[in-house]
């Protein structure tokens, strides 16, 4: 793959363009871009990421989730199918159809051995997401969700430039004081690339005992609440501490968590996203 930047002929600046013109083109048919993203790693980002653009899926709107986290996409694995690989039809590329109304992208997808480390520096980067995003034939969506790595480097910074209307940010933490520390770089991050914040999200927001029905804060409660009123944003909701998710992930059966908790949590925080977009359009 040629980094950006490098001094291109005339064809490759002409492969260029036509690039550009296809990413604008994919990019008229999306309704909704929202990214996803967190200022550190393991507070399950692309956990949020996988389960709600399978909520919105399930309430009948056509969704692409699109993986942007080069060096560890776990989105094939979390949907069970991590040995699934992109091939060239007559119609060009497509992504994954996961479900009926769910499209997925992944550069796990697009390498042959899973153990292979991919070690690119930040113009790699960059020209892999305008060809995830541009080569690929996403058609008619009303969501793209964006699941990005954890941090505020290469892979955020290209999507801001690529795609000039974000429709938001989503921040997911966990109760932590060092992940909500993390969480205000995050808010900074997107602020300064004028990127709207959709809201705040808290995962492992504590755990119910199966056995006594009792509730207990494993690590604290209200952290992602109270990032959310210190910095006058939404809090669209939270998601418990539950075996069930880390299960699925790991097995690939993601898309048929059918647990009632798991299930009002996620519905209830599609529901609060979707609101905050109406209302940042001014729609009733």
């Amino acid at each position: 793959m040629r980094e950006e930047g490098a001094s291109m002929q005339p064809n490759q600046m002409e492969e260029r363009q036509k690039q550009e013109e296809s990413i604008t083109q994919n990019l008229r048919k999306i309704k909704q871009v929202i990214v996803v993203l967190s200022g550190k790693g393991g507070v399950g980002k692309s956990t949020v990421s996988t389960n709600l653009a399978l909520t919105l899926s399930q309430q009948g709107h056509t969704v692409g989730l699109l993986d942007c986290d080069m060096h560890g996409p776990t989105i094939p694995t979390m949907l069970g199918l991590e040995n699934t690989r992109i091939t060239q039809s007559s119609d060009g590329l497509k992504p994954i159809q996961a479900t009926e109304h769910l499209k997925v992208l992944s550069m796990g997808f697009l390498i042959n051995n899973q153990d292979d480390a991919i070690i690119w520096r930040g113009p790699m980067k960059m020209g892999a997401i305008k060809q995830l995003i541009g080569d690929f034939d996403w058609g008619d969506l009303d969501y793209l969700i964006i699941d990005l790595p954890p941090g505020t480097g290469d892979e955020p910074l290209s999507i801001a430039q690529i795609i000039p209307k974000i429709t938001g940010a989503i921040i997911v933490t966990t109760p932590q004081d060092v992940a909500l520390v993390s969480v205000r770089k995050s808010i900074t991050f997107v602020k300064k690339l004028n990127i709207p914040v959709i809201g705040i999200i808290e995962n492992m927001s504590g755990f119910t005992c199966p056995h006594c029905g009792k509730k207990v804060d494993i690590f604290k409660s209200g952290g992602g609440k109270k990032a959310a009123e210190d910095f006058n944003l939404p809090y669209l909701g939270d998601i418990p501490l539950d075996p069930t998710i880390v299960e699925t992930g790991d097995n690939g059966t993601t898309k048929m968590i059918d647990d009632s908790t798991l299930a009002t949590s996620f519905e209830t925080i599609a529901e609060n996203v979707k609101k905050r977009i109406k209302k940042k359009e001014g729609k009733k």
